[in-house]
């Protein structure tokens, strides 16, 4: 015969009881020295999410403005793997009110089953968004991270 398990328990092992955290991190503004946006400053990557630990998580973005900067990338990941969590996508690519979650955006409505992911992301990797190419000088967009802890220290917050 099983282990029963209390209700509380039971949403704190399931894989749908995710946390939500989202970062607003400001429009780009490409053009400026070291803003957001501008693909040689210090200011890229841009750390979007800090980890702590070890997590599972989903993570897509939401296109509040359409982005500009000729023939500039975006993308999402970690540190060594900078694509790893949503695929570079040409900027100009990603329209207002599109949902960029991988290559290509989503105009609007997305099923949660089309996030990429679930991702493990280890040892407090934070993550981080990379503009390449060239710089973004207009638009906005902010991201929206769906995560679970897998150790004990496990945690996501916005950078933001």
């Amino acid at each position: 015969m099983g282990t029963k398990m209390d209700i509380s328990e039971a949403i704190r092992t399931s894989i749908d009881a995710f946390n939500i955290v989202k970062c607003s991190p400001g429009a780009f503004v490409g053009g400026t020295t070291n803003a957001r946006g501008d693909f040689d400053g210090t200011g890229n990557p841009t750390t979007i999410f800090k980890v702590t630990g070890d997590v599972l998580l989903r993570v897509f973005a939401v296109c509040v403005t359409n982005l500009a900067g000729a023939t500039a990338t975006i993308e999402l990941g970690v540190s060594g793997n900078t694509a790893s969590l949503i695929a570079q996508e040409t900027a100009t690519d990603i329209d207002a009110n599109g949902i960029y979650l991988s290559a290509t955006q989503v105009a609007g409505v997305v099923a949660l089953s089309t996030l990429p992911g679930p991702f493990i992301v280890a040892n407090g990797l934070d993550i981080i968004e990379t503009v390449g190419t060239a710089n973004i000088t207009g638009g906005e967009i902010y991201y929206v991270c769906l995560w679970r802890p897998l150790s004990p220290d496990g945690n996501v917050e916005s950078a933001y």
